[in-house]
């Protein structure tokens, strides 16, 4: 295993367990407790975990951007409620657009079994899940591939992305408040969010309730910019008075 694919691996367990223990991350990955201690200290570094005595916990920082195969294993129970509840949103024939966050991705699986769907997105394990979709249209933005992450980026998959226009766009994001707007963790993501929803007609904001009342680095857009906003449980009495006067659909 490369010292990479061990610490995403070492990130997912603290995802899972909130802390891990150095002794436990020698025996189970087969190396030393000073190799532990050195990928411990780099992801110190980086500011994804706060080392403690014989270990690490898992520090919540919305503004960094966490490598997709950690992501993909973040609170999976809501993102799956989610994309349920949206998925009979959506009927043959419509036209939809997703980005590469893992909440978007599970959304297909809800929706396989429609037909004569044309679906764009920058999201290259969302391609390669629909590979085999013949009666699907599927449309990749091209672009730049992100470092640490399997989504496509950069001025030409934006210039693809405005080049359409679809029925429906879903996004996620990095945090959500009601003075600060929707937020994300870099410029490139943001800009390609942007993107995606103002090409959309119904533009869907799906987040999970970790996400509300916390502001990551970059704006995307106000909270009233998108038409709905799809989350796994009931959000605090103040965002459903709010959402309801500026007339945002919520979905939980």
């Amino acid at each position: 295993m490369l010292a990479i694919e061990r610490r995403n691996a070492i990130l997912s367990k603290l995802y899972l367990d909130g802390k891990v223990i150095v002794s436990e991350l020698s025996t189970e990955f087969e190396v030393t407790e000073e190799t532990i201690r050195r990928d411990l200290e780099k992801l110190d570094k980086e500011g994804l975990v706060k080392k403690s005595y014989g270990g690490a916990v898992l520090i919540q920082n919305f503004n960094t951007d966490l490598p997709h195969s950690v992501r993909k294993k973040a609170n999976v129970e809501a993102k799956q409620k989610i994309a349920e509840k949206i998925s009979g949103m959506f009927h043959d024939g419509d036209c939809i657009m997703i980005d590469a966050s893992s909440t978007a991705l599970l959304l297909l699986n809800y929706i396989k079994n429609l037909k004569n769907i044309t679906l764009i997105t920058n999201s290259v394990e969302a391609l390669i899940e629909l590979s085999d979709k013949d009666d699907w249209n599927v449309f990749s933005t091209g672009g730049k591939l992100k470092r640490g992450s399997l989504s496509l980026v950069g001025p030409s998959a934006e210039k693809t992305i405005r080049a359409f226009h679809v029925d429906y766009a879903v996004c996620s994001s990095k945090g959500i408040d009601i003075s600060r707007g929707i937020t994300d963790s870099n410029e490139k993501d943001s800009e390609m969010k942007q993107a995606i929803f103002d090409s959309a007609e119904t533009k869907i904001l799906v987040v999970d309730s970790s996400k509300f009342d916390k502001i990551s680095l970059i704006k995307v857009s106000d909270v009233t910019d998108v038409d709905i906003i799809a989350t796994d449980t009931e959000p605090s009495a103040n965002w459903q008075e709010y959402l309801k006067t500026k007339n945002v659909e919520l979905i939980y």
